[in-house]
């Protein structure tokens, strides 16, 4: 082997030893790791390989009688702690060239060939589970597994396990049929979400099928049953049946309506259209199983893993949806940003107790948040089933998103998944609100409001859908809404403006970054309120403003905007308690007295903190000033 092929080599070790989170040679936490024939401390092992010998240029694999010369040299020999009656071989191989051939009978130049040369010596005396790894980047890396049980004639294919490499406690319970577990991992969430969207534009998928689809799989997937068997089935509409059937069962050990039921399946057997998809077979990269395994080997051993407070699937879900500039926009709505909605639950204050309301759910990013919130101040498993059954309502408009925002509660095992498929301006579907009870029969009282509405619509302004939420709130309760700028100045919805502060308070007003909704086509500046619902505004007493600009989230080129210095709980932490404090900060914050006729930013009433100022800041501003005027007509040629 020259020296150029070792060290290009080395780079498929490497990608091996960080995915099955090898830490060093030797004891690690699920057992030891012996690398390139290391002799062992047991005997077994030992003398397994010294049989073997070196591998020979090409053997029949059920031929014992033809071994290579030299010594038995495989990547990586791994014992288990948990598990002494087994062990795992692995062979890598720089090329995915080299990964297996055709008759597995070529172990000198092939990964998963020598990987099972060594295993049909080892499994004399273990049950052996042998891996070929090929490649060098994580993204086309070729993975194959195999289970070869001690003193059995024939090996076992893993193909749960294809192309994707995972820690050796988890090829144990691949064996075993248990539930692989895996620690959250953002950049894998991420990778995962892109690389699944990836495939589906290559398939030709509609943007509003594809979100139902993944949700229909993760939803699943949840089905022990479905689990099990799904990769037992090699035609592709058994297959949607199955993952249709699954859904049902899952749903219906919920509390789901069974129209509610019927519209997810109805919506996800729609795949059935995408011709590229059904001409796929299921063996293949981008089919319906692949994208079942993908989504079961890479995500849900995040949701299962024992330690993970986190919610990976939805995080995932998240990513997924507002992955590309595009999608959002294909779906009809702007996808509210994770940590914007977490800002807004937190400043009006929801906790276990909240009975919150979204009129405009969207895909539910708001009740999403809000009840993990909840989830994390309730101390009982009682508690928690209380807020699924009874803290979370919401009305979507548009069908599929509706459907998308019922998938999107339900795979967070929201027990009633109260989303109102109906115009909130329709006094019908408002009383249907209005009306509900929660299952100790008593009216739902709403006392937290969360907007993110329309904009920029030819029959309501988003002041409109802020009037209607207000409406519901009980008097006390708060309402936190995200806008455009435009909502915030005097010259603009004069009518609604008054009719809001007749009835309710502006509490206060935070200027947003600009570029938050960046990477959705969507570039309207927007601040966020915060109103009380049913006490008229008193213009003598004074409003909080905010000039919160700096989230300290940066921009990457595909995943649009991220907190890649984790500086976003810090700065939110500081964000509230300058407005619980009423802490004034020049050039941060401000109170002001405002009535409807006024402004109702912080630009208008903050001190400029000089010393923070550049040449930059002020050519930006003349430039701001300058696109303003030519927006709103006022500058004119002499």
């Amino acid at each position: 082997m020259s020296l150029a092929r070792t060290k290009i080599e080395k780079y498929t070790e490497k990608l091996t030893e960080q995915e099955m989170r090898i830490l060093q040679y030797g004891e690690n936490p699920f057992g030891y790791v012996y690398v390139q024939g290391e002799l062992t401390p047991n005997s077994d092992i030992n003398s397994a390989l010294k049989t073997a010998g070196g591998k020979p240029k090409e053997c029949n694999l059920l031929d014992y009688t033809l071994r290579g010369s030299g010594r038995a040299k495989p990547e990586y020999v791994i014992t288990l702690k948990h598990d002494l009656q087994t062990i795992i071989v692995v062979e890598c191989k720089n090329s995915s060239r080299k990964h297996r051939s055709p008759e597995l009978n070529r172990p000198k130049d092939y990964a998963l060939d020598g990987a099972l040369y060594y295993a049909k010596y080892l499994k004399s005396y273990f049950n052996v589970i042998a891996i070929g790894i090929s490649g060098a980047q994580k993204s086309s890396v070729l993975v194959d597994a195999c289970y070869w049980p001690k003193e059995q004639a024939s090996y076992i294919d893993l193909p749960k396990s294809k192309n994707i490499i995972l820690e050796p406690e988890n090829y144990l319970k691949l064996v075993h049929g248990e539930k692989v577990q895996k620690e959250y991992s953002l950049s894998e969430v991420k990778a995962t979400a892109v690389n699944i969207h990836d495939s589906l534009r290559v398939n030709k998928m509609t943007e509003k099928q594809k979100p139902l689809l993944i949700a229909g799989i993760l939803i699943a997937l949840q089905d022990d049953s479905f689990s099990n068997d799904y990769d037992r089935i090699s035609n592709f509409d058994t297959l949607l049946d199955s993952c249709c059937s699954a859904i049902k069962r899952v749903l219906n050990d919920g509390e789901i309506d069974r129209d509610k039921i019927e519209e997810i399946q109805n919506k996800f057997r729609e795949i059935r259209s995408v011709i590229k998809l059904r001409a796929t077979p299921l063996s293949d990269d981008n089919s319906l199983r692949w994208y079942i395994n993908q989504l079961e080997m890479k995500i849900k051993p995040m949701m299962d893993y024992v330690g993970n407070t986190i919610d990976a699937l939805g995080i995932f879900y998240h990513e997924f949806i507002s992955y590309s500039s595009g999608d959002g926009n294909s779906l009809g709505i702007v996808l509210t940003p994770q940590h914007l909605t977490e800002f807004m639950v937190d400043l009006i204050d929801v906790d276990k107790n909240s009975h919150v309301v979204d009129i405009c759910c969207g895909s539910g990013a708001f009740l999403v948040t809000a009840m993990g919130h909840m989830f994390k101040q309730a101390s009982t498993p009682e508690e928690i089933e209380y807020i699924r059954k009874n803290n979370l309502y919401g009305i979507e408009q548009d069908s599929d998103i509706h459907t998308l925002a019922l998938a999107n509660m339900i795979m967070r095992k929201d027990g009633k998944s109260h989303i109102i498929h109906g115009d909130c301006f329709d006094p019908f579907t408002l009383n249907q609100l209005k009306g509900i009870h929660d299952t100790a029969g008593n009216p739902v009282i709403f006392n937290k409001g969360l907007l993110n509405p329309p904009y920029s619509q030819k029959d309501h302004s988003e002041l409109e859908f802020l009037e209607q939420e207000l409406s519901l709130i009980t008097q006390g309760g708060e309402v936190a809404i995200v806008c455009p700028m435009s909502c915030a100045i005097g010259t603009k919805f004069k009518s609604i403006r008054r009719r809001l502060m007749e009835h309710h308070t502006l509490k206060a007003v935070f200027s947003m970054p600009d570029d938050i909704f960046y990477g959705q086509g969507a570039g309207t500046c927007v601040c966020v309120m915060v109103w009380e619902a049913g006490k008229p505004h008193n213009p003598l007493l004074s409003t909080f403003f905010g000039y919160y600009k700096n989230d300290g989230f940066v921009k990457r080129k595909k995943l649009g905007r991220v907190d890649a210095y984790n500086r976003w709980e810090s700065i939110k932490a500081q964000w509230l308690h300058l407005y619980r404090e009423k802490e004034v900060i020049d050039g941060v914050t401000a109170k002001a007295c405002v009535d409807a006729e006024m402004e109702w930013l912080c630009e208008a009433y903050m001190k400029t903190d000089y010393s923070q100022l550049t040449q930059e800041d002020f050519q930006a501003t003349l430039n701001d000033y300058l696109a303003y005027l030519v927006k709103e007509g006022k500058v004119y040629e002499p």
